[in-house]
């Protein structure tokens, strides 16, 4: 395949982020094509704004579902219509790109995989972080044991988003989960594996009936444990930090890693492990990479976040909800 042409579903800030990405991808055979919305005049505006003369705008997502020349539609849309979104172009033979979080349930997320299985269609979530240098600088210090055997991580995500409506409506399957807490959950499946052996939590809930703050704490079998927390309503130092029996892990926001710094004990200074991460388009650019070579390769999945991973996150997100008795009205 010589070349990768994208189109969209959804036209939001994340879309536009995502756009600015693509923008600076054609030396790498990666266009923006087409953007659908639900009006015509609205994906001619994202057009006019973040795209070429070359993109095609639609006004419905049907029509750019059976575009045939689009390579991968990436679904930029609220959570609450991921799976209905994903479906309608896998049904029509498009490749996807889902933002996270991926689905809003384990439920929806193995029916998308077994259309993509049964239609050999890659189908691949955008959780930005699992593709990035950082995740893959993180695993060879951790295998060095530069910190000793890692014992335990907290990490924690927080916005004051709680205006924004896709935040707080449950009809937009809204709440910190979905949105941030799937951030350190991820971080911490990244860090430790996903041998888990049990889950405790709280919840705050929104006046709405969402969650607000999210503590969650994950047990693994070998004796592991990780403190996550998420919040909609204030902004935290989105650190990562892992302790270790030698020292302890630095990693400088979970979101988008900005450097790793290992603190041995008893060591001086100079003895301070010091990861840079590389210059980066906006952070995007990793995922789009990586579907590229997938299709190319005829792959239905991507390695970084494989189809068993994806079920994996949905189905720890499942537990929590159940446990706050947190039930979306379309569920």
């Amino acid at each position: 395949m010589s070349a990768l042409n994208i189109g969209f579903i959804g036209t939001g800030w994340i879309a536009e982020r995502m756009a600015k990405t693509i923008s600076e991808m054609a030396d790498e055979g990666i266009f923006l094509a087409a953007v659908g919305s639900r009006s015509l005049q609205k994906a001619q505006e994202f057009i006019n704004n973040h795209g070429t003369h070359k993109c095609v705008p639609y006004g419905s997502y049907e029509e750019l579902a059976a575009d045939d020349s689009l390579d991968l539609i990436y679904i930029a849309t609220p959570h609450s219509h991921h799976y209905e979104h994903a479906k309608l172009c896998m049904e029509n033979g498009r490749n996807v790109l889902v933002e996270k979080s991926f689905t809003v349930n384990a439920k929806q997320a193995r029916e998308l995989v077994e259309i993509s299985r049964g239609r050999k269609l890659l189908l691949a979530e955008a959780i930005w972080t699992r593709y990035m240098p950082s995740r893959f600088a993180l695993e060879k210090i951790l295998a060095s044991e530069i910190i000793g055997e890692p014992v335990m991580l907290t990490a924690n995500l927080g916005y004051n988003n709680i205006h924004m409506e896709r935040m707080y409506e449950p009809e937009l399957a809204g709440g910190a989960l979905l949105d941030l807490g799937v951030y350190p959950i991820n971080f911490a499946l990244m860090a430790f594996g996903n041998d888990i052996e049990r889950i405790e939590s709280s919840v705050d809930l929104f006046h709405t009936g969402i969650d607000l703050h999210d503590n969650i704490t994950i047990h693994f079998r070998d004796g592991k444990r990780a403190e996550l927390y998420a919040s909609l309503d204030e902004s935290t130092d989105r650190k990562g930090i892992i302790k270790g029996d030698k020292g302890w892990l630095e990693f400088e926001n979970i979101n988008n890693c900005e450097w790793i710094r290992a603190h041995i004990d008893n060591a001086s200074e100079n003895r301070k492990v010091h990861f840079d991460v590389p210059e980066q388009i906006t952070g995007l650019e990793y995922q789009i990479r990586s579907c590229k070579k997938a299709i190319e390769n005829k792959e239905i999945e991507c390695p970084e976040m494989p189809h068993e991973e994806i079920i994996r996150v949905m189905d720890i997100m499942d537990s929590l909800r159940k446990e706050w008795k947190i039930k979306y009205p379309f569920e």
